[in-house]
């Protein structure tokens, strides 16, 4: 038993005596590495310590760059004053692609010539230096001076970076007329110092302009204001007396007027003129022209680099925000250095800003306003296009708004007001994908040639005002407004008669249909600078049934149109089968070029032609209304029901109305087409065809023609 015991003992002691040996010999290897480490870092030489202190500027990692040097040597630093230092300086610099060459290590004055190269605002930097190092028990350390973030540079000085605003490129029209350009307005502001009576007189002011009284007070207390300060509060349109001469007592311009004179009786308010951006045309082109903002901490972050400041704008939309990289420019810099006075001593880099350049678009700005005038009350879109160039001549959105009132200060209540209106002034309609009606009718005429289906000649019999393929559609009929004869294509197209082109579509079969449209741009993005949504032919990959395909034969069913997309197709009937190219750049020397040569035959395009000839010229026609003596048109109306259900009698119709001059010969040929929402009981399609029909007065007037 004993025995035992002691061998349990002995065999104890055996292990504590292995783990303190154990113990020992990890802690003498910790030891080891961590003087071998030591060594090794009083083997780090000047040259590497100066290439990883230059690599920290290049990461901003200024606490780190502070462990590197010694502030002994020319004087004490803290770490707060080096970071604030260095970190002004570089990023005010804006420094990116930090790079150093090593030219030289004196070893007896502990002294490394290098040179260094970096990017700025203003351009490249490029100097030789020295930097000089200090050597102790733990190895080297960089002895620093202001002189290692530029030659000569002393701890009075500082280093400046001012910056010349680059102006702004003009929008144009294809006349030279301005869309979007310089513009004054007045900036109403406050000089806090005599302000008499603050609470009452800001409460006063806060009324007249619509701001509340805490944003107010916000700008009075920036950290910049003194007494005599001129604070900015709000952008108002400049009105000029001689604006109101000829106005009646009760005009939008007076009350801005009147308004502006009270503002002025305030003591301590003051109005000065300010350059600002204006949009001449306002609602007519908002959309298309869009606006400028200011550019926000997200709008600096995502575009480092590109020369924006807390200073810039930006286009947010439209041409204003498709073409920014042209209209913007190059800001200039200059970064130098100061003395303790101001005095300058030093130019470090410069360069000299570059204004944007003028944007030149083919829309005619009378034709983009004689639009906007008879749709504006209407929830539409329209286009217009020289269909033999493909030059876009306008794109009319409505309702619509005021993008000057970007530029001046939108009031959180009238951006409430702009979001919440049912009609969507915002929205832009040009932009959107909707159901065609029958002004898809010569689409499928023009397939249905193409493929064989169809023959112009063959007479499809008097079906009455509705009818079904057969019993298996149900209680689903297609119907029809007008009885005429023969039942042929010419005829179709004039009394637009939706059972013809349900039995065409039929013919077709929904295979050929897909594969047709598809060939005409279907699924597929028009190639045109400003992005519209793709026309579709269902809302699925294939037309999936019988009742679907004859629907889509009339602009029915799931089939929908960009109005652009549909003003290009309809190019090919008067340009031998070829579908034109859009384009908004103007450009005198562009010849045309097809977006879908040989869409298909001029013989079939022909035959479509001089069936929408007569649907403008035949009496009969849906669209005789825009008939002219004077200059040959050919066009086609359009009425599409939108209902939840094809039991749905109380949905709602589109109006619309293609309308083009038919001859190369025309001295000003134009394309419309239009579209305005709700025409149930406004006489549908007529109601379009009459407002085009205006529109087409006013441009062959003022063309001479």
């Amino acid at each position: 038993m004993n025995r035992k015991k002691n061998y349990r003992k002995r065999k104890r002691k055996n292990i504590i005596l292995w783990t303190f040996i154990a113990c020992t010999g990890i802690s003498t290897i910790i030891i080891c590495i961590i003087k071998y480490t030591e060594k090794i870092s009083h083997r780090i030489t000047p040259e590497e310590i100066l290439y990883k202190y230059m690599g920290y500027i290049q990461e901003q990692n200024y606490k780190e760059m502070y462990k590197i040097i010694d502030t002994k040597a020319l004087g004490q630093i803290s770490q707060e004053d080096f970071i604030k230092r260095n970190s002004s300086i570089y990023e005010g610099m804006e420094v990116q692609n930090m790079a150093i060459t090593v030219i030289s290590y004196n070893k007896e004055k502990n002294m490394v010539q290098y040179q260094t190269s970096f990017d700025t605002v203003a351009g490249n930097v490029n100097f030789e230096n020295e930097a000089f190092f200090v050597k102790n028990k733990n190895g080297y350390k960089l002895a620093w001076t202001d002189s290692l973030i530029y030659p000569g540079l002393s701890s009075e000085d500082k280093v400046r970076v001012s910056v010349t605003q680059a102006k702004r490129g003009e929008i144009l029209d294809r006349n030279g007329y301005v869309l979007a350009g310089k513009g004054v307005a007045s900036s109403v502001g406050i000089v806090p110092g005599k302000l008499k009576n603050r609470t009452n007189s800001i409460k006063l002011i806060s009324g007249l302009l619509g701001i509340k009284p805490k944003e107010i007070e916000k700008k009075l207390s920036a950290k910049w204001v003194k007494k005599d300060s001129f604070v900015p509060v709000k952008t108002l349109k400049k009105v000029t007396e001689t604006e109101l001469l000829p106005l009646n007592p009760d005009t939008e311009i007076l009350k801005e007027y009147k308004r502006q004179q009270r503002l002025l009786k305030i003591p301590g308010v003051m109005i000065s003129d300010i350059q600002v951006r204006l949009y001449p045309l306002k609602d007519a082109a908002a959309h298309l022209i869009g606006y400028v903002q200011g550019v926000t901490a997200e709008d600096l972050e995502k575009h480092t680099g590109e020369g924006y400041t807390s200073n810039s704008v930006i286009g947010r939309s439209g041409a204003e925000g498709l073409f920014e990289g042209e209209l913007k420019g190059q800001n200039g810099y200059r970064i130098y250095i100061t003395d303790f006075d101001g005095n300058e001593k030093e130019e470090i880099a410069c360069r000299m800003a570059e204004n944007g350049k003028d944007i030149k678009l083919t829309i005619d700005s009378e034709l983009q306003k004689d639009l906007y005038r008879q749709f504006k009350n209407d929830k539409g879109c329209s286009a217009a296009l020289d269909p033999y160039t493909g030059e876009v001549l306008a794109l009319v959105s409505t309702p619509s708004y005021d993008n000057n009132d970007f530029i001046m200060g939108l009031s959180s209540k009238k951006w409430a007001a702009l979001n919440k209106d049912e009609n969507k002034p915002m929205y832009n309609r040009f932009r959107q994908i909707w159901c065609p009606g029958s002004t898809f009718k010569p689409v499928t005429a023009v397939i249905g040639l193409e493929s064989g289906a169809v023959d112009p000649d063959e007479n499809y019999g008097n079906a009455g005002l509705s009818w079904q393929k057969d019993e298996s559609w149900g209680s689903y009929y297609i119907t029809t407004l007008h009885e005429y004869n023969p039942v042929v294509l010419e005829n179709a197209l004039v009394y637009s008669d939706n059972i013809y082109f349900a039995k065409a579509a039929l013919k077709i079969g929904a295979k050929e249909m897909k594969k047709s449209l598809l060939h005409l741009g279907f699924q597929k993005e028009l190639p045109f600078e400003i992005v519209m949504a793709k026309s579709q032919y269902s809302n699925t990959e294939n037309i999936e049934t019988e009742i679907q395909l004859a629907d889509s034969g009339y602009g029915q069913g799931q089939v929908l149109v960009n109005p652009l997309h549909m003003a290009c197709i309809y190019t090919a009937f008067c340009n031998n089968g070829n579908i034109i190219k859009p384009y908004i750049i103007f450009n005198k020397k562009a010849k045309p070029e097809y977006w879908i040569p040989n869409a298909f035959s001029a013989d079939n395009a022909n035959i479509v032609l001089e069936g929408i000839k007569k649907v403008v010229n035949n009496s009969h026609g849906t669209g005789y209304a825009a008939h002219r003596e004077d200059i040959l048109l050919a066009g086609k109306t359009g009425t599409a029901e939108i209902k939840a259900s094809k039991e749905d009698d109380s949905g709602t119709e589109l109006g619309w109305f293609i309308i083009f001059t038919t001859e190369k010969i025309t001295d000003n040929p134009i394309l419309i087409i239009s579209m305005a929402e709700d025409v149930k009981g406004r006489g549908g399609s007529g109601y379009v065809v009459e407002k085009d029909k205006q529109v087409l007065e006013n441009w062959f007037n003022r063309k001479g023609a």
